[in-house]
């Protein structure tokens, strides 16, 4: 049985964690990097307004976010996310290739944040973009408890 997917994306399948070292291992400046993250903004498709509800919309950012999820019939969970921002829909599609298409027992205890960390972008973040991100792996926590993560 395929699982008709909401807020489908391609990153976790086509963009891994891979492709995200390659795309930013050629980003020596904080401009470059910028680019590399506003270039996968662009690939993370809008979210259809039916999927923008107050229970996918995040408090804590500074845009407006949305974050919502759907556990497939193999007990992975999808996520799918939007921003009105650029920048911070690029972060998104960053947070979204670490967990995506992972059962909840493995996402229990990760950093949704590591991503972060490996491309070297969590200290190029401002304090409002950090906070939002924290509101956001807050999000992804809170789903993974709910299934006793």
């Amino acid at each position: 049985m395929h699982d008709l997917l909401l807020g489908d994306h391609p990153f976790g399948h086509d963009i891994d964690g891979n492709e995200l070292i390659r795309r930013f291992a050629h980003c020596p400046q904080w401009e470059d990097r910028l680019r590399q993250i506003i270039m996968l903004a662009k690939m993370l498709p809008a979210l259809p307004e039916s999927l923008k509800t107050p229970a996918t919309l995040l408090t804590g950012c500074e845009n407006r976010v949305w974050l919502g999820h759907q556990q497939l019939s193999d007990g992975t969970l999808h996520f799918y996310a939007d921003s009105d921002g650029r920048i911070v829909k690029g972060l998104l599609a960053i947070v979204l290739t670490g967990v995506e298409g992972k059962p909840p027992a493995q996402l229990c205890g990760e950093d949704p944040l590591a991503w972060f960390d490996t491309l070297g972008l969590r200290a190029e973040l401002n304090v409002s973009r950090a906070s939002g991100l924290a509101a956001i792996a807050g999000r992804i926590g809170s789903i993974v408890d709910s299934y006793g993560g």
